[in-house]
This record gives C-alpha cells, sequence and structure tokens, in this order.
C-alpha cells in the first residue's frame, strides 16, 4: 500500500506498507475461531477414547500460530520516504525504527530497475551506494510508488526555479 501526503508546499511523506488482508481484532477473532474448533475436535475424540488427538492438535495449534505469528510480523513493515527540496530521508522498520538513511536530494537520484525474473526495484542512489525501497510491494503498488516518486521530484524542481 502506497500512500503520499504532502506536508507542506516542499515536503512530502510517501508511506509504504505490505498488503494485508487480516488486521487488528479480526487476527485474533480468526486464530481464536480455528483454535476453538481445533479443540473442541481433540475434546471429544479425547472422551471417545482417542487420547493422542490432544496432543498433536496442540502441536497442530502450535505450528499454525508460529507460522502466523510470522506472517504477521513480516506484514507489519513500514517504510517512509521523506522528499524535501532540500533530502531524502528514508526510514524503514516493523514497529521501530530498524534502519535510516539521508542524503541531500541534489545528490540523490531515483532509479528504476528490472532484475532478471523482470520485477520491478526502485531504489535511490547516492554516492554508489543504492538503498532499495518498497521491496515487499507487488508491482502494481511499485508502479503507483514509481509514478508518485516521479511526480514529487518533477513538482519540486519546478518549485526550486
Amino acid at each position: 500500500m502506497v500512500s503520499v501526503e504532502k506536508i507542506d508546499s516542499t515536503n512530502y511523506l510517501v508511506s509504504l506498507r505490505p498488503n494485508s488482508s487480516l488486521t487488528g481484532i479480526y487476527r485474533v477473532i480468526f486464530l481464536g475461531s480455528i483454535a476453538f474448533v481445533c479443540i473442541t475436535i481433540a475434546i471429544i475424540f479425547f472422551i471417545f477414547g482417542a487420547y493422542l488427538i490432544l496432543p498433536f492438535a496442540g502441536l497442530e495449534l502450535a505450528v499454525l500460530f508460529s507460522a502466523f505469528y510470522f506472517s504477521f510480523k513480516w506484514s507489519s513493515k513500514k517504510e517512509k520516504i521523506y522528499i524535501s527540496n532540500e533530502i531524502v530521508k528514508i526510514e524503514k522498520g516493523t514497529n521501530k525504527l530498524e534502519y535510516q538513511w539521508e542524503e541531500f536530494r541534489t545528490f540523490t537520484s531515483f532509479n528504476i530497475q528490472k532484475d532478471k525474473n523482470k520485477f520491478m526495484r526502485l531504489s535511490f542512489r547516492s554516492k554508489g551506494k543504492d538503498i532499495y525501497v518498497g521491496d515487499f510491494l507487488n508491482e502494481e503498488d511499485k508502479k503507483i510508488l514509481k509514478e508518485c516518486v516521479s511526480e514529487i521530484i518533477h513538482d519540486l524542481n519546478i518549485k526550486k526555479y
């Protein structure tokens, strides 16, 4: 998901997040309903004498919760791109800041590359170093990001002169 916010006439904020179908309380409801059904069936089998069903149901739920935990952790990634006349600043992280990069805009270029599988990779380049942004986005969102950043840079270049 790409969202652009115009802070003022020369400052822009581009926020990036992966698409996520389950958010907030709906995650708890979904996992709770699966756990309820699984445990209910396991208890019924336990009552009828199939004692090994209960530990394996618990193991199944542990694996399921682990898989969803890693999926939810991945979907909570965030990237913020601040673009102004003076600087370009990129912040990456989940719930806290894990990586930050800042450079003068005059020394920075916006690059669009295609990898060997024909997927688009977007980056800001300065001093021979590429800072890739939006790697978790799908191709449609990457096109939106490319257009938004290009428009912001064009807008800032016009206002600069």
